[in-house]
């Protein structure tokens, strides 16, 4: 790796009034560490970087993610370090295909999302993660990027997590342009990479359900995330998916921004090393349940801690749909169906059942009236190369 970018990312920020968090979620952090390597759960080390090619091109598809132990705030906005470790599952309900393109014959970066030319900080974001792979490959040469989001069904809704299927899809598809298809593999390099552009991207990337490790301060290379379901634990889960629109126009990083200033947030950051015990030993266990009950539990939190974290302006990210949506699991859970919601920045709605429930809870959302859609998936895998012609023609290039 360059001397200086290891330098620049060996320590992260620390923001004012966290401090004291640093030694605490530290020590965590190691205990979870400790934790995936007696349960076999193997770390890749961060790779030594070989100078990257000036002209390449690579294509790469991912899913989105949907939080089980969620995350808010950043640590470090350069480098999207979050405050605390947190889980998410891999949803087949969508998919982002990304093609990236370096060539010393550029300009300028251009940055295509979803056949619109992407402007002001959606494109800052995308060029992010593109200087930083530059600064690996130490080449200068621009790229194209065309990056496109697939529903299975009629629309993406607020907080179905396709910013964390873009950033893994573009760091995958960059990372491969410069370095090749091996290089790109590297799971430890590849979810450090697509958490530049958003912080889910780490999990994103490895696919399954992922555990993203962060703390304030932490080293660059040590904020990755890894898969705990390698063997298919939890393959009984079924994830229905209910994209809901905010009406407020709601924008994640705002959010980001007032929780930390939450009086919730820090007793969140404490428990959190607990609970990812927790849920580790419950997708080892196959036990699928306890997943949905911590994801359900966390959703009620992270909406509580982005409501309370500004005096003046309160973000109320859910819509009147959501309250209905919620009571009829408690409905269902009275009859006897076990099945839980999970919602992260937005309104979207995720229920999480087993696979024998998955008919009885679609007619019982139907029956709810609110003329909404359901979309039934499973747990997806991790990001993966695509052939770049398949690419083109997908993105009509």
């Amino acid at each position: 790796m360059d001397p200086k970018f290891q330098g620049e990312g060996m320590r992260t920020a620390v923001p004012q009034g966290f401090a004291d968090t640093v030694e605490p979620m530290r020590k965590a952090h190691e205990h979870l560490l400790a934790a995936l390597q007696e349960r076999g759960i193997g770390v890749e080390e961060y790779p030594c970087l070989p100078r990257g090619a000036p002209e390449g091109v690579a294509a790469a598809r991912a899913y989105p993610i949907q939080g089980i132990l969620k995350y808010h705030g950043l640590a470090d906005w350069r480098w999207r370090t979050a405050y605390l470790p947190s889980i998410s599952v891999n949803n087949d309900a969508a998919y982002t295909i990304t093609l990236v393109e370096f060539s010393p014959a550029l300009a300028a970066d251009e940055v295509w999302i979803n056949g619109q030319m992407a402007q002001g900080r959606e494109r800052e974001r995308v060029i992010q993660l593109l200087d930083l792979v530059r600064r690996m490959a130490k080449v200068s040469s621009r790229a194209r990027v065309f990056s496109k989001n697939v529903v299975r069904g009629g629309k993406a809704g607020k907080g179905l997590g396709t910013s964390a299927s873009a950033s893994a899809a573009l760091a995958m598809a960059a990372l491969a342009a410069v370095f090749g298809p091996q290089m790109a593999q590297n799971k430890r390099l590849l979810s450090c990479t697509a958490r530049l552009l958003a912080g889910s991207g780490a999990r994103s990337a490895v696919g399954g359900v992922a555990l993203w490790l962060s703390y304030p301060g932490v080293p660059h290379e040590e904020s990755f995330a890894v898969r705990l379901d390698e063997r298919g634990q939890l393959s009984d889960l079924r994830l229905l998916t209910v994209p809901l629109d905010s009406r407020i126009g709601l924008k994640t990083e705002v959010a980001h921004r007032d929780a930390p200033k939450s009086s919730l947030f820090k007793c969140w950051m404490y428990g959190r090393e607990a609970e990812v015990l927790e849920c580790l030993e419950a997708v080892q266990q196959g036990d699928w349940r306890t997943v949905a009950q911590l994801a359900e539990l966390d959703s009620i939190r992270l909406h509580g801690i982005t409501m309370s974290g500004s005096r003046e302006n309160k973000v109320f990210a859910w819509e009147p749909e959501n309250i209905l949506l919620f009571r009829l699991c408690n409905e269902l859970r009275a009859e006897g169906v076990p099945v839980y919601f999970s919602t992260d920045t937005g309104p979207t709605t995720v229920f999480l059942t087993h696979w024998e429930n998955e008919e009885h809870v679609v007619q019982a959302i139907d029956s709810l009236g609110l003329g909404v859609e359901v979309i039934r998936g499973r747990i997806a895998g991790p990001a993966t190369l695509v052939e770049v012609s398949q690419a083109r023609e997908e993105l009509n290039l």
